[in-house]
């Protein structure tokens, strides 16, 4: 398959060729690893992202626009928590988390009757939160972090004139500690290992997490309409809601 034609099977797993919304769901658990420690599952873990394909005539690709939210979990209740350790929990409310997709060859596996779409996204930039200004908040001056996607699509895909199809998807990430965590410098960080699938509507959200996105954020039940940046993430939020607080 040519680049095009691999590009618009994964845009129909990842979203639809019409532009319809399209709500994904997941579910997993964020587990701790630091030097000379134990492994500890520390979070439950779950989200909703809800996208919009639209065609971007810069590329001759598409641009995926989407609002995120995720909610930090007990990892025995599964109940969203408001605390950990006497600090409050800042949940994810990325808007935008936007993501322009160009032709390019989308690493395939064909697993039978399916294929799955794997995407490797390592991450290194200056990070929001310098050490001198946020020393309880960051681990390091470049913001490291790995992301790792796998969609599962029917092989149907590949050859079909739908505009999209079913698919579960598996996400891992490893990351340093996050901000409102306040573990400073302390070697370690985070790894989240979640699972989930394309929803056949936003109504297939659990009616727990609907509820609180309804309270808190309503307008993360919809994507966004237009093409925004730069994009939201856990630690560029931080620093909007956060003041500097350098050590003396």
């Amino acid at each position: 398959m040519t680049p095009a034609e691999l590009l618009h099977a994964f845009a129909r797993t990842r979203a639809s060729l019409d532009g319809a919304e399209v709500t994904f769901w997941w579910s997993g658990d964020v587990h701790s690893w630091a030097p000379d420690q134990p492994y500890r599952r520390l979070f439950g873990f779950e989200g909703v992202n809800v996208a919009r394909l639209v065609d971007d005539p810069e590329t001759g690709g598409f641009q995926l626009l989407t609002r995120e939210a995720a909610f930090y979990l007990d990892p025995q209740t599964r109940e969203i928590l408001d605390t950990w350790e006497g600090k409050p929990v800042i949940h994810i409310w990325n808007d935008p988390a936007n993501l322009r997709l160009r032709p390019f060859p989308v690493p395939l596996t064909e697993l039978g009757d399916q294929v799955c779409f794997s995407l490797e996204i390592p991450l290194a930039y200056p990070s929001p939160l310098p050490v001198a200004e946020y020393p309880l908040n960051s681990a390091d001056d470049t913001y490291k972090a790995l992301e790792l996607f796998q969609f599962f699509a029917p092989r149907s895909v590949l050859t079909t004139e739908e505009p999209g199809v079913p698919c579960t998807m598996s996400w891992m990430r490893m990351s340093p500690w996050l901000p409102w965590m306040e573990q400073g410098q302390r070697p370690g960080g985070l790894t989240f290992h979640c699972r989930g699938r394309k929803l056949a509507s936003y109504a297939e959200v659990p009616e727990r997490t609907r509820a609180h996105i309804a309270a808190h954020h309503p307008e993360y039940a919809h994507a966004p309409e237009k093409w925004t940046e730069p994009n939201e993430t856990s630690w560029t939020s931080f620093r909007r809601h956060h003041a500097p607080q350098p050590r003396p």
